[in-house]
């Protein structure tokens, strides 16, 4: 997995008006937090952090000024529902060789068998646990020649080495849906209003 560093800054100033600040200094709020430690409030560069985040689980190497070093992975971040900006990011502490449980996105691969049939992502991740540091960033499960009325559990899916599967074994991951032929329109019709004289 990909380790990026990032710069931080410890920030004083709390609430909105303060948040409001940093963001339009190309900063973004953010907080660590774990193993027990007073959480740390600090700002990191918003375009540089925005990046990260698009891989899932990325392991963040914090220069926290005055602090050190520390090593985080993301927890939670929010966005404004418009626009989509980073506003604040919730980061956990992790040590190397530690083991933390994640949530990791599944991607299927391959072609269904012919028919039209439907591929439903029952869950979109796995929760699985890793050592902080050799986090997945994704698990893969081929669907090749799958049929209507096929599924994949949790179960089924091969892990990489050192991971190990925290969501129910049994719990349905991906299933295959028949393709439904549609009916005419004016048949559904004169059968409701039939149904209705009854």
């Amino acid at each position: 997995m990909s380790e990026v560093k990032l710069a931080a800054a410890v920030r004083t100033e709390f609430g909105k008006g303060a948040a409001r600040k940093i963001r339009r200094s190309g900063n973004v709020p953010a907080v660590v937090y774990g193993h027990g430690s007073e959480p740390i409030h600090i700002t990191l560069p918003t375009h540089q952090t925005t990046l990260a985040l698009r891989t899932p689980n990325v392991l963040l190497s914090l220069d926290i000024e005055g602090k050190g070093s520390e090593l985080a992975i993301p927890k939670a971040a929010q966005r404004d529902p418009l626009k989509g900006d980073l506003e604040h990011v919730d980061l956990l502490l992790v040590k190397r060789g530690e083991k933390v449980t994640v949530e990791v996105p599944v991607v299927a691969e391959g072609e269904l068998a012919a028919g039209g049939n439907l591929l439903e992502h029952v869950l979109n991740t796995l929760s699985v646990e890793a050592e902080a540091t050799h986090l997945p960033e994704s698990v893969t499960v081929s669907v090749e020649g799958l049929e209507a009325g096929a599924s994949v559990t949790a179960a089924d899916i091969t892990l990489p080495k050192g991971v190990t599967l925290v969501t129910e074994a049994d719990a349905v991951v991906l299933q295959v849906l028949a393709a439904q032929a549609e009916e005419p329109a004016a048949e559904g019709t004169e059968g409701d209003e039939a149904a209705a004289e009854a």
